[in-house]
Formats: C-alpha cells, sequence, structure tokens
C-alpha cells in the first residue's frame, strides 16, 4: 500500500494514471469507454483529475497504446507485446510467466504482480527493454485462478483475523472477517477459501471452510499435507453409501460371457502390507515347449460405471495416495480391498492380457479380454524372493508374512522360478534396447501405534519385484500396441515420457564427473546406456541417492496424452497404463477403450479423453508432492528424538544460502545455513558446486561427507536445519 501513495504528483502520479486507464481498458479489450465512464471507474469526481484523464486519454492514442474507435471513445490496442501464461513464483516475492511460444521465461517484479499467485493463468505485458538480458513484464490480467483454498494459521484479533498461508510462494495474508472464522482459535492451522480481492486491498478476503488443528500435532499435519494440494482424506457419504449398494456377488450369467481360467494355476505377489491386489499372474507350460503367461487385472470397469457419482468421484481423484502412514484410496474399501482385490481362493472378474511366450521371452501370441480367475497363492515379495533364490516351497517363519513355517507345492515353485528366468531375459533385452533401469532406493519407516516413527529401513528392488516389473511392462505395451496400430486411429490412453532436455544432461555430466563418473553425449543409444552404467556403478555407495534423485530430475516428466510419442524411459514406441485401475483413473479409461475397440465400435471422442488425461496428469502430480511432503514430516518427526547424536552424511545439494546435507543412515536431508559455519566466512562457488573458506581456503563440495546434529526440527514447515561439525568426527556419539 505505501509504495502505491509514494508518487503523488508530477511523472509517477501521470504514469500511475496512464496504468489505472489501461488496466481498465485491458480488463474489457472489446468495449470502449470515454472519459466519464473510466472516471467513474477510478471513483474520480473532482474536475481537475477529470481533466487529467482527458489529456491523458489523448496522450495514450497518440502514442498507439490505446485507439480511439469513435469520438470521444476509447479501447485498448491489441499488441503483438502481450501474452499469455502461467506464473511461477519464486519464495522471494517475484515470479517468472512460462509462455509457450518463448524460449525464455518472463520476469516479473514484485511490484507487477498485480495480485496474481502462484500457478495463475495470467496475460501480462513485455516492456521493450533491449539492455535487459532477460524480458520483463507486468501482469496485466488474471485469467484464471489455480487455487482460491490455501493452508495457513489463524493470527486471530478482536474482531477479524489474518491467515498466513504456510506456502513458501504465497507473498500476502488472507483477511478473514470474524462472522467467517467458525470454531477456529487463534494459531489453529485451518483451510481457508479466498473469496475476493478488492482493487484497493492489500490482502485478500476470505473464510476458513476447515480447521485442522494445533500445528505440529500428527492428525493436523497429515491433514494439512492433502489440504495444500486440494486432496480429499475421506469419500463423500453419498458416494460411500453408492459403493456398499452394488452387487459384488459372481454371477453364473456374467462367467458365461468370459473366458474362464478358474482351474488355471495363479498367484499374486505384492508388498506385504498391501491391502489391495490389483494384478495376479497365471502360468501355464503348453505341448510345444512354449508358456502362457496370464496377466490378469481387477475388473474395476465393470462395477465402476460412467456418469455415475462413484466414478465422478473416481475421476476427481485419479489416483490414490500414499502417505506414509496411510492410503487415501481412489476408491471406497468395499471395491478397493474386497470385491476387485484379487485375494486368494476368491473368485474375481478380471480383464487379462495372455501371451505364449518362447524359451527366451519372444511373444508369439496374444489375446485381450475379460476373464474370471481365481488366485491360489498370495505372496509377498520377500516370500518370491525366497523361493527365486533356493527353488524351494519351504517358507521359514521370517520372511513369511503370515509369521508361520508352510510349504507351497511344486508346480508353484516352478512357475516362479521359470517367470523369474524369463523375465531377467525379457528385462536385459529391454536394456540392450535403450531402456533406463531406476532402481531407486525408497525410504520407509517403521511407526508405532500412535504412527510414531521408531526406524527407518529401505526398501530396495528385488529379483521378485523385477519378475512382477517384468510382465506388467509386457501387458502395458502389448495393450498400447494393439491398439496404437490400428487403422484408422483410434483414441486412447498413452504414458508418454518425452526425450530429456540436452542441458540437463550436460548438467548432470558436470555433477557426476565430480565422483568419477562419465555420461556419453553422442547419441541417444549412447546417452542410455552411458546412464544405466552410471545406475549400476553407484549402486551401494555413498553418493547412490544423490545420483539416482538428479538423474531422475534430468528425465522429462510422464504424463498422459491421446497424442503417442512413446515412452524414452522404457525405449518403447506404445505404452499405456493398464494393470493398476484400483489406484489409477487412466488405467480404467484404458480398459474401457480397450473393451469397446474388442467390441468393434466406433472410436472416443479424443478432446474429451485428452481432457481426461490432463486431469490425470495434474492429479498424479499433486499427489506425489503430497507424497513426498509427507516422508519430510516423518523425517524431520524422526529426527527431532535424535538431536544429541552426531550423523555422517553427504553433501547433497550446494547453493548460496547454505549447503544440504543427507544423512548416509537414514536419508534424511537437512540444510547447514552458512552464516551458522563460525569456523570462517565462507562463499559460494557455483562452478565447483562448493563453498569456500575465505581465509583458510577449505572447501565443502557436493559429494564430500560430512558429520553433522541436528540444530532445529521444525515439523510445520517440515524442515531440518543442521550444525557443522566438519569433515572429521567429534567422537561425541
Amino acid at each position: 500500500m505505501s509504495k502505491k501513495n509514494k508518487n503523488k504528483s508530477g511523472a509517477g502520479a501521470q504514469g500511475n494514471l496512464s496504468k489505472s486507464i489501461k488496466d481498465i481498458l485491458r480488463k474489457s479489450p472489446d468495449a470502449t469507454f470515454n472519459y466519464k465512464q473510466i472516471a467513474a471507474k477510478l471513483g474520480v469526481e473532482d474536475a481537475n483529475t477529470r481533466n487529467k484523464i482527458i489529456r491523458t486519454l489523448a496522450q495514450l492514442a497518440a502514442k498507439k497504446e490505446i485507439e480511439e474507435a469513435e469520438r470521444g471513445k476509447f479501447k485498448i490496442v491489441a499488441n503483438l507485446d502481450y501474452y499469455t501464461g502461467t506464473l511461477d513464483m519464486t519464495t522471494k516475492g517475484f515470479g517468472y510467466v512460462v509462455v509457450e511460444e518463448l524460449d525464455d521465461d518472463v520476469f516479473i517484479p514484485a511490484n507487477s504482480l498485480n495480485k496474481a499467485l502462484d500457478g495463475d493463468e495470467v496475460e501480462i505485458y513485455i516492456y521493450n527493454r533491449r539492455r535487459k538480458r532477460k524480458s520483463e513484464g507486468e501482469v496485466v490480467r488474471i485469467i484464471n485462478r489455480k487455487r482460491t483454498e490455501f493452508v495457513g494459521v489463524l493470527q486471530l484479533q478482536q474482531n477479524f483475523g489474518f491467515v498466513a498461508i504456510q506456502d513458501p510462494k504465497m507473498y500476502t495474508d488472507i483477511f478473514v472477517q470474524k462472522n467467517k472464522i467458525l470454531d477456529a482459535q487463534d494459531g489453529d492451522k485451518v483451510v481457508v477459501t479466498m473469496e475476493e480481492w478488492p482493487e484497493k486491498a492489500d490482502s485478500p478476503f476470505g473464510k476458513i471452510t476447515q480447521v485442522l488443528g494445533k500445528p505440529g500435532e500428527h492428525h493436523t499435519e497429515i491433514h494439512s499435507i492433502l489440504a495444500q494440494y486440494g486432496l480429499p482424506h475421506e469419500f463423500p457419504e453419498e458416494v460411500e453409501e453408492y459403493a456398499n449398494n452394488i452387487d459384488t456377488s459372481i454371477k453364473e450369467e456374467e462367467i458365461s460371457k468370459r473366458r474362464d481360467l478358474r482351474d488355471v494355476l495363479t498367484f499374486t505377489i505384492d508388498p506385504a502390507d498391501a491391502k489391495d491386489f490389483d494384478d495376479a499372474l497365471s502360468f501355464r507350460e503348453l505341448e510345444n515347449g512354449n508358456i502362457e503367461i496370464g496377466i490378469h487385472i481387477a475388473d474395476v470397469s465393470h462395477y465402476l460405471e460412467p456418469d455415475t457419482i462413484l466414478d465422478e468421484e473416481a475421476y476427481q481423484r485419479a489416483t490414490s495416495i500414499y502417505l506414509v502412514d496411510r492410503v487415501v484410496p481412489m476408491l471406497p474399501e468395499v471395491l478397493s480391498n474386497n470385491a476387485c482385490s484379487l485375494r486368494p481362493n476368491e473368485e474375481k472378474y478380471t480383464f487379462s492380457a495372455i501371451f505364449e511366450l518362447d524359451s527366451k521371452g519372444h511373444v508369439k501370441q496374444q489375446w485381450f479380454g475379460r476373464t474370471v480367475t481365481n488366485s491360489n497363492v498370495r505372496f509377498a515379495y520377500e516370500e518370491a524372493q525366497h523361493i527365486i533364490e533356493t527353488q524351494k516351497g519351504f517358507i521359514p517363519q521370517e520372511v513369511s508374512i503370515q509369521e508361520r513355517e508352510y510349504t507351497v507345492e511344486d508346480d508353484v515353485v516352478n512357475a516362479v522360478v521359470k517367470l523369474n528366468s524369463l523375465a531377467q531375459k525379457m528385462r536385459s533385452r529391454r536394456l540392450r534396447e535403450g531402456s533406463i533401469s531406476f532402481d531407486k532406493v525408497e525410504v520407509k519407516f517403521q511407526l508405532n501405534e500412535e504412527n510414531e516413527p521408531t526406524g527407518v529401513y529401505f526398501k530396495t528392488s528385488e529379483d521378485a519385484n523385477k519378475l512382477i516389473e517384468e510382465f506388467m511392462l509386457l501387458a502395458n505395451r502389448k495393450v498400447a500396441e494393439f491398439i496404437g496400430k490400428k487403422s484408422p486411429k483410434k483414441t486412447f490412453v498413452y504414458r508418454c515420457h518425452d526425450e530429456p532436455d540436452e542441458s540437463k544432461l550436460a548438467a548432470l555430466q558436470t555433477v557426476v564427473s565430480k565422483f568419477g563418473y562419465k555420461i556419453n553425449l553422442k547419441d541417444r543409444k549412447s546417452v542410455t546406456s552411458s546412464l544405466n552404467s552410471l545406475l549400476s556403478d553407484v549402486q551401494g555407495k555413498k553418493e547412490q541417492n544423490l545420483v539416482d534423485t538428479l538423474t531422475i530430475r534430468t528425465m522429462s516428466k510422464a504424463y498422459y496424452s491421446t497424442e503417442n510419442i512413446g515412452h524414452y524411459g522404457l525405449a518403447f514406441d506404445y505404452y499405456s497404463h493398464f494393470t493398476s485401475p484400483i489406484r489409477r483413473y487412466p488405467d480404467v479409461m484404458t480398459h474401457r477403450l480397450l473393451q469397446r475397440y474388442l467390441d468393434d465400435e466406433k472410436s472416443a471422442i479424443e478432446e474429451e479423453y485428452e481432457e481426461k488425461c490432463r486431469h490425470s496428469s495434474n492429479m498424479e502430480s499433486l499427489a506425489t508432492s503430497a507424497e513426498r511432503d509427507s516422508i519430510k514430516y516423518m523425517q524431520v518427526k524422526f529426527m527431532i528424538d535424535h538431536q544429541d547424536e552426531e550423523f555422517l552424511g553427504v553433501i547433497s545439494g550446494v547453493t548460496e544460502w547454505g549447503i544440504y546435507v543427507e544423512i548416509i543412515e537414514n536419508k534424511c536431508e537437512g540444510m547447514v545455513r552458512l552464516r551458522d559455519i563460525k569456523d570462517d566466512h565462507y562463499e559460494f562457488d557455483e562452478e565447483q558446486y562448493a563453498i569456500i573458506g575465505k581465509k583458510t581456503q577449505k572447501k565443502y563440495t557436493l559429494g564430500d561427507e560430512v558429520y553433522v546434529k541436528v540444530k532445529n526440527a521444525d515439523l510445520v514447515k517440515k524442515h531440518l536445519d543442521f550444525t557443522l561439525i566438519g569433515k572429521e568426527s567429534q567422537g561425541n556419539n
């Protein structure tokens, strides 16, 4: 507000008047205004200012910034310097607008945001400043708000309140009148909806729609993560009621329409704590020496009928969300954990991809369609891994999810062992053909009954995981090929992955070279081969998580689309998502479209499905962010109880304000701020990815091992601050 009132006369006032007039005309680009109408919009009544408006209109018309459409009536001039794009705010209060037609993002200073917020679709005017390296502009119109709901902490006054938003990219708080505060108390974490932003108000006005609780409490923080991204935490009553009334019984009439595979050996392999089993494998040896492998997927689309409240809810969610302490499912439990879950010794409706494979894993025959199956055995990954390693059916108690010793039949052991052999051959061939192998270590937490973290462990991909992955990839690929190669073209849902940006690959090469690795950037084959070598070489090394993370960031982001461009990371020309309809809506769409074309129906409307693909990609991104935040929250919570301990970590990032350190034993990451390192004044060296002491020339570089202690653990901001001990331990733990 103070900035706006500084220039009350002279050139500053004239400039502000010009801007105000142009803002009015821009908001209604097709309308014309005379000076009286403009004066009324500006709230001007005195003759002196009205005369200034008349003079300013004439000056703007002379400069061709506006035009006199008819005598005394003016409108904005359509200008090539106006663009639309998406505002990307920084945490420092300014932003950049990403414009598709331009090579570089457009810098928007804080005083030129004009009430636009992060993620908003905006129209901007770009100034013609040739001396500047980057284009600079101002927001002239907000086309579409990305969001109107925010999470923050209520600061309550006597007759009103302000909600301080926890998003660091949000540069304003939200004003709330006393009658719109619900029962929130001062200091509560709340969800606030932005209702309006009056012209002369510093802050937008809003109302509190949900009280989450006290900051720092577990329930509050987990719900605030979901609320921050606009994600649900429970189903509406009417949706639950609708789902509970679905007839989920298996009927002979429906079985007669399907391929009956209930007598074929079938099993599932899933995480030990899984509740929804949406895929199963069947195995049969053929007389010609080949193997018939069935990939059987829960037939969610049988129960999830289009244009119902259940389908609308599933579409809006688009994905299940896997937080550290809970799953927020896409479908209600009656479907996700019961009717659609391929539990052992239960007949289930499935949608199947069945392949005849030779001894090298080449597809000789294929079939797609609806089936009925009955899973014989449910394995946890650990149990299947034990069979692969021992080739025996005896499962000891220590690897069994059922906490008892038991033995599976020889035919099941034979199936697991042979499918693993085929999967290894298929995987080797896929990697030779350019597929990139990301076996990133997952961080998991041991939780007690109160969801407090008592330990950290790492989940790595073993042969049993890779067995399932390989056959799911086969089904996804072949389903996409089956539809993608049809002529004329059929509308379908593809999982797309573009080639990485060359500049990002070059930047990755610079970083990994510091650890002695090299990426060959000559051509696509060289890049994928050297990336696989890199990812293999770092396994088990201190820099593995850093290199894995940086390599993944180098890749383009995968997305859903009806326009197929192939999948770079997998080196597939055609790829779709078919295998997880319990937890992904795009898989439901794939099932529906596949059945549509198996029934020889006409192609679906592409525009309709493209919009659904866009929505699904956006929701996947939000879910991923929420999942990442929940891990950060739990890491901070875990480290609160270890504040007196000394940890060995790896420098995982270097910036002008500090270094990031990832603790080796638990992969918790925190920051050492430069101002907190007391033995010297350190400066950031961008080229060396290092900070260097001004006096001592002591250097801390990306990838260095250092010892740290926890200085501060902030549960609300999900942030750890470390104290740097140095490259040598003090031996205090």
